[in-house]
């Protein structure tokens, strides 16, 4: 089950704006180039051919990533700021052992809108704080599979 992701209009707008670009223009201009280096004789040894599909093979995953993503979004503010982490929350947080903190928004890394390191609610981090509120410490799988534990410093609502 996908969780919502919180796009600003903004956002959307330019991410919808690459996606009818990518499966328009896009894909008949890497079809053409394709073509093209076909054309020059002996597909393998042809980098012109290799490098077009590896750079189809990038954009039709940059296609399945924003449909994704734009399928599931929601436009606008997100919902109303009760104390918890959660999409649309700038939320600080301290690692045991260490009295440095770290503050992050959670929201859409597509959103390059913010100077603030961005964590899905989907990411380990992103998804362990999401419905915690300040004083509250949370254990979350890393990517490796090792557990660790963060305790809340802080929580708020993100202005620009």
């Amino acid at each position: 089950m996908s969780q919502q992701t919180w796009l600003t209009q903004e956002a959307y707008d330019r991410l919808r704006g690459e996606l009818d670009h990518l499966t328009g223009t896009g894909r008949v201009e890497i079809a053409n180039k394709i073509e093209a280096a076909r054309e020059e004789g002996d597909l393998k040894e042809n980098g012109g051919y290799h490098a077009a599909k590896e750079e189809q093979g990038k954009m039709e995953s940059r296609i399945r990533q924003l449909t994704d993503l734009l399928r599931d979004a929601r436009v606008g503010e997100a919902p109303q700021f009760n104390g918890a982490a959660g999409p649309g929350t700038v939320v600080e947080v301290r690692f045991p052992g260490d009295d440095d903190t770290e503050k992050f928004l959670i929201g859409s890394r597509e959103d390059h809108s913010t100077p603030l390191e961005v964590y899905s609610a989907q990411s380990p981090l992103g998804g362990a704080v999401a419905g915690h509120k300040a004083g509250d410490t949370v254990t979350y799988t890393l990517p490796n599979g090792r557990p660790a534990r963060v305790a809340i410093v802080s929580v708020e609502p993100y202005h620009r």
